[in-house]
């Protein structure tokens, strides 16, 4: 994301893209780290140059993971899951995960899908996975990247034009962790348990309490279970 963020601030267009084969330097959300096996993994980063809305960028990550989730799914024959706000899942485990950052007048979003990777640290087996894992083949990585960007670029354009809520629409149809969902929700130095009740107008997660409803703006959401045993992707 530091190439892309360089090639905003001298001015490159909305959807520029640099592409790597590995990372040294791979983070997640929150600062966590973001394993990068050479050469199984995808990992690029786009400039995003859109008439957005202050209150709309909070949605963008959201969807991009729409955009991963459609290409992923039709180029390697398989159906992933969403997990709020930015993790695309294949048989829930993380397949893909989204980050988004402001850069002077550009957003710089980042996309790093495990494509060939045949294995795992073991502190990461039981809550990561690779197509390659999944599916029993090998995916070109290059069918994939074409398909991110067409996608990434046409969900994004649908945030431009129509605003929040056909986005918010769609990801509420395209994850199982939206509604009805019993989760452990890590935001803010605490855990909120409770089943998820749907977006609010913003794209921020609705969570049923035995409190009330609970408004999450940001976090790390979990299965109960597996939130339990502390694990993080």
């Amino acid at each position: 994301m530091k190439d892309a963020a360089a090639l905003a601030a001298r001015g490159e267009p909305h959807g520029t893209v640099v592409v790597a084969e590995t990372q040294t330097e791979g983070i997640g959300r929150h600062g966590h780290s973001w394993h990068s096996e050479s050469p199984g993994g995808l990992y690029l980063s786009m400039v995003v140059r859109l008439p957005l809305a202050p209150d709309a960028l909070p949605v963008l990550a959201m969807t991009l993971g729409l955009a991963a989730q459609r290409a992923i799914d039709d180029v390697a024959g398989v159906a992933c899951d969403l997990r709020w706000p930015n993790d695309v899942l294949l048989n829930e485990k993380k397949v893909a995960g989204i980050l988004v950052q402001t850069a002077d007048s550009a957003v710089i979003a980042g996309i790093g899908v495990n494509v060939n990777q045949s294995a795992f640290p073991e502190e990461l087996r039981s809550i990561a996975t690779s197509l390659l894992v999944e599916t029993g083949r090998e995916h070109s990585k290059e069918a994939l990247l074409e398909r991110i960007v067409m996608e990434s670029l046409r969900y994004a354009g649908l945030l431009a034009d129509r605003g929040k809520g056909p986005i918010l629409q769609q990801f509420e149809a395209r994850s199982s962790y939206v509604r009805g969902k019993s989760v452990d929700v890590e935001s803010s130095g605490r855990i909120v348990t409770g089943i998820t009740e749907g977006l609010d107008e913003n794209g921020f997660l609705r969570v049923r309490t035995p409190d009330g409803i609970e408004t999450i703006v940001a976090g790390g959401v979990r299965p109960q279970a597996m939130a339990r045993k502390n694990v993080r992707a």
